[in-house]
Parts: C-alpha cells; structure tokens; sequence
C-alpha cells in the first residue's frame, strides 16, 4: 500500500501483542529506511552465496526462496558454508542489520528483552505471488533470544500459532511493507507461517515485485556451528 492509502485508512493500524512475547509493529521500517535495506537484500542475494531454492530431506522445495547472512541455514542446521549449494562461505551479517534488530527487539518488547549477545544470524526470504510457507518452529538456534522479522513489498497473511501443534490454535495477521514482527518468551517456539501473498500490494515508491522477509535470530553458537551434512 502506498503511504498516501495508508494515511486515508478510516482506522490507522496500532501495534498489538498478539501472543504473550509476540508483538506486531505496523509501519516500523519508514519508507527511506525500507529502501535501504532492499538494496542491502539485491545486493546479498548475488553469488556467490546469493538466492537459493531451499530442498527439503523428503526431496520438495521451499517456494520462498532465501540467502542467509552470519550463518547459512539449511534443513535442519547451521553451518558456516552454502553446504546445500555453491559451498561459498556465508556472507557476514552487517554491523548495522544487527543493532537494527536489537533495537527492534527493544521497541517491540522492552529494553529488557533486548539479548546481551549480538544478532548473528539473518535468513532473508523472497516470495513471489505463488509462494508460501508452512507452519513451522525456529528452533535451530541455541539462544532463546527473540526472533525479529521485517518485511519489504508485497502484503502477506503471517500465521502465528502455538508451541505445541502446527494446528489451531493461532492468529492471522497482516503484515505490510515496513512492518516489524518480534517474538521471543514464552513464544519464542510457536509454530508460525505465511500462507499467502498478495500480489501487486506492494507501495509503488519501493520499486519491489514480490515480499521479502528479513527474520533475524542469536544463534548461541559461539564460533563454532553443528556440524554441517
């Protein structure tokens, strides 16, 4: 949505808690501060370690596609290598995207809950208007620190759920572009997804066909990662 139908809306969207430690903060990323961080993403996403299809174990593939910063995710583990691709190193997680998180974290849910340790760890996904992602858990990592997402372009559905069950319980919530997501506590391991995207919804200024989704996370690894396939 452009800023100009965002400042039309009859009931401007507020910042809500949606689970105890999950907390949705509309329009946190301005437009400049959005610009910024898409040409970041372009610029990650080239090879080496650029975008990827992720592959499952059972053989399917992610639709969203992905580059990761600091350490280079894949089913169901970390290492310092693109291990399921071009076996390039992990590009470094810039300085500024980790205090943009821990300042995310403090926005979202208190100074308090801001973690001692760095954010070290960004998964950036890219979702066209046919992509999704199922319902799932972060629980690759070794801290409980909270788990922060932003988005870029397009509108989503974000199903944020339980700890217990892929199932219902859960809460959809609309996320648009420069919106900030932050769970951590007793939420930190809920079950979260997006099963859809609108296409085309994304603010014309930003220059964006599709969403990015930037989610960053402390891994708890120190200096050594699990061992990697």
């Amino acid at each position: 949505m452009d800023p100009m139908d965002a400042a039309a809306e009859l009931f401007p969207r507020s910042r809500a808690e949606v689970a105890p430690g999950a907390v949705h903060v509309p329009g946190w990323l301005p437009p400049d501060r959005q610009r910024h961080l898409l040409a970041a993403c372009r610029d990650w996403a080239r090879p080496p370690a650029g975008l990827r299809t992720v592959r499952t174990p059972g053989g399917g593939t992610m639709t969203a596609r992905q580059v990761c910063l600091g350490w280079h995710w894949y089913p169901y583990g970390y290492a310092p290598t693109v291990v399921d691709g071009d076996g390039a190193p992990v590009k470094p997680l810039p300085a500024w995207l980790a205090e943009l998180a821990r300042t995310a974290a403090a926005d979202a849910l208190g100074a308090e809950a801001a973690p001692p340790e760095p954010y070290d760890i960004a998964l950036v996904n890219f979702y066209d208007g046919g992509a999704r992602m199922g319902m799932h858990r972060d629980s690759d990592e070794k801290c409980g620190a909270p788990v922060v997402s932003l988005s870029l372009g397009d509108t989503c559905v974000f199903r944020f759920g339980n700890t217990d069950t892929r199932t219902r319980p859960y809460t959809d919530v609309e996320l648009r572009s420069g919106d900030l997501f932050v769970f951590g506590g007793p939420s930190r391991l809920a079950y979260h997804g997006v099963p859809r995207v609108s296409a085309g919804t994304a603010p014309a200024a930003l220059g964006l066909t599709g969403r990015l989704n930037i989610t960053l996370r402390v891994s708890g690894f120190g200096t050594t990662a699990p061992g990697a396939p």
